[in-house]
């Protein structure tokens, strides 16, 4: 018997990361995971979501496998 070693073949498993937009509590869908946050934030504020013009972003927080992002509408006053 010889001192050999058998090299055994690695499984690589990749999980795609999630990610999540929330605005006040409310879950937005990732419209395209290639766009950046604030592309997002754009894309949003020009679709229904006028109160994103403004807004910041916070995040992401890791939950698991999902990244969440959070948007924080601007609070002012005009005039």
């Amino acid at each position: 018997m010889s001192d050999e070693t058998v090299s055994k073949p690695t499984i690589t498993v990749t999980e795609r990361v999630r990610r999540v937009f929330k605005l006040n509590g409310t879950e937005l869908a990732d419209p395209n995971p290639s766009m950046t946050p604030e592309e997002v934030r754009k894309m949003y504020a020009a679709s229904g979501y006028p109160m994103l013009t403004n807004a910041s972003i916070s995040g992401p927080t890791v939950q698991g496998n999902t990244h969440v992002f959070e948007f924080k509408a601007a609070v002012g006053t005009k005039g």
